[in-house]
């Protein structure tokens, strides 16, 4: 193991303890709803391991609770974590042409909303030692929080359960402040995704897309525009990377 790959797996496990801490705290109220469709802790623990999205999760035990038919569970899911899709084209351009098809498996795998968030700020080659040391934690959090939930049942206030599930969104924000800070640009663009996407809340039939399709709509047509007026030219983006390695190596001194 190279003194880099050391580097990856400290700063994976770094990052990935106030993602994991947020994880439980949500996933208290995913119990809950997951032991009113009659799941089980391991079952809850075992299905929160292998899939984490709260909208997806959600979703899937109220169809459980429903008796839907197994079909309409998997397009319900194929269609709300659609947008993982995207996250993992724009981490493929950061993965070296040598990685081995089994670890890109594993990174794919490891991606959530918060994990994509951390990994792309990152602005170095993504390596499957920092995508396993921040996914694993985190997802065993999230799972814990569901089976945790589940045992709780219904003993929580709901005022409680709301609250708990404030810190998932106050740890995204902190995702994108620092880069917002930093360019003018982002700032922007992040200011047009809030107002763009309360817009597609209201307006219809916008409003009658699932939260899912809606993340994606705005994603491609955000994204694409913001390159078209805003290309990051090569040199810009190895100067970068150059910046943050020379920043991490003073760190580490």
């Amino acid at each position: 193991m190279t003194a880099e790959h050391k580097l990856d797996i400290r700063d994976g496990l770094r990052d990935s303890v106030p993602i994991a801490i947020g994880y439980f705290a949500v996933a208290l109220a995913l119990g809950i709803t997951a032991r009113q469709a009659g799941i089980t802790p391991f079952q809850g623990f075992l299905s929160s391991f292998l899939n984490r999205t709260s909208t997806g999760e959600f979703a899937g035990y109220r169809l459980v609770l429903e008796q839907a038919p197994y079909i309409a569970m998997f397009v319900m899911t194929l269609i709300v974590n659609a947008r993982y899709i995207l996250m993992s084209a724009a981490l493929s351009q950061r993965i070296p042409a040598g990685t081995p098809l089994w670890q890109r498996c594993i990174m794919a795998f490891g991606i959530t909303d918060e994990i994509f968030g951390a990994t792309i700020l990152r602005n170095k080659p993504v390596s499957v030692w920092y995508s396993f040391c921040c996914a694993t934690p985190a997802a065993l959090g999230w799972a814990a929080g569901d089976a945790t939930g589940i045992l709780l049942g219904n003993v929580l206030p709901d005022r409680v359960v709301l609250a708990l599930g404030v810190a998932l969104y106050g740890m995204f924000i902190a995702v994108f402040i620092p880069p917002a800070r930093k360019s003018k640009i982002i700032a922007g663009l992040v200011l047009v995704s809030f107002a763009l996407s309360w817009v597609f809340t209201k307006v219809a039939p916008l409003s009658h897309l699932s939260s899912g399709n809606r993340i994606i709509i705005l994603t491609v047509a955000i994204a694409g525009v913001a390159s078209l007026l805003f290309p990051v030219k090569d040199e810009d983006a190895d100067l970068s990377v150059a910046e943050e390695a020379k920043e991490s190596e003073g760190s580490h001194a």
